[in-house]
C-alpha cells in the first residue's frame, strides 16, 4: 500500500513538473522580456510555493525549459521521420525549431549568463541539433527526396537567418521556409530538345 501511494505521489510530482515546464515555455515565448516567476506560476495555475518547490531558482527553471526544448527538437527529428517523408519531416522540424527560438526570447538574459558561466553546454547543444538535422538530410538523400549536397550547417544557418529577418511575422516566415525547402529538392537536369523533324513538305519547299 505504501509503495503504491509513493508511486502515485511521484507520478503526481512528475505531472506537476511537466505542467510547470509547459506553462514556463508558453510564458517565455509570449514575452520579449524575462517574465517573473509569479507570472509563470499564474500561467500554470499554481501557487508560487509550488513553482519554487520544483524549481528553486530562475536559473533552474530556465535550464529545465532549455533542456526540455532541445530534447523535443532532437527526438522530434526521429519521430517525424517515422511519420512523414523526409522533406516533410524537415519542414515540420523547422517549425519546431521556430518554437524553440521563440521560447528563448523570454529567458535570453538568464540563458546568456548561464552559457557564459558554463552552466549550460552550448556547444554540446549545437552539436545535438546539427546531428538531428543531419539525420533528416541523410534519410532524404537516401530516398531521393533531398539534395545530397546540403549540410546540416547550411540548414541551421538558413533557418536562423529566416527567423531573424522575419522578426516574428509568421506568414512571411512560413513562405520563406516553404521556399527554402522547395530549393532542397533534387535538381532535375534540363532535357535536350529533339531536333526539328524534316518532313516531305520541307524537302519540297527547299530551294532548288
Amino acid at each position: 500500500m505504501a509503495n503504491a501511494e509513493s508511486a502515485e505521489l511521484r507520478s503526481d510530482a512528475a505531472r506537476n513538473r511537466d505542467a510547470l515546464l509547459a506553462a514556463a515555455t508558453r510564458t517565455f515565448a509570449a514575452s520579449d522580456t524575462e517574465p517573473s516567476m509569479r507570472a509563470v506560476a499564474r500561467e500554470a495555475g499554481v501557487g508560487i510555493a509550488t513553482l519554487y518547490r520544483h524549481f528553486p531558482t530562475r536559473e533552474s527553471l530556465v535550464d529545465a525549459v532549455y533542456r526540455d526544448q532541445v530534447q523535443r527538437l532532437t527526438q522530434g527529428a526521429d519521430t517525424l521521420l517515422r511519420q512523414v517523408p523526409p522533406i516533410e519531416a524537415l519542414r515540420a522540424w523547422m517549425d519546431l525549431f521556430g518554437t524553440w527560438l521563440s521560447t528563448k526570447h523570454g529567458m535570453i538574459d538568464t540563458l546568456r549568463t548561464m552559457i557564459d558561466a558554463g552552466e549550460i553546454p552550448h556547444t554540446e547543444t549545437r552539436d545535438e541539433l546539427l546531428a538531428a538535422i543531419a539525420r533528416i538530410l541523410e534519410t532524404g538523400s537516401a530516398t531521393g527526396d533531398l539534395r545530397p549536397d546540403i549540410t546540416a550547417e547550411d540548414i541551421a544557418a538558413a533557418i536562423i537567418g529566416t527567423f531573424t529577418v522575419t522578426n516574428g511575422r509568421k506568414d512571411q516566415t512560413a513562405r520563406l521556409l516553404d521556399l527554402l525547402v522547395d530549393g532542397l529538392r533534387p535538381r532535375i537536369p534540363p532535357t535536350t530538345p529533339e531536333p526539328y523533324p524534316r518532313t516531305d513538305s520541307n524537302a519540297t519547299d527547299a530551294p532548288q
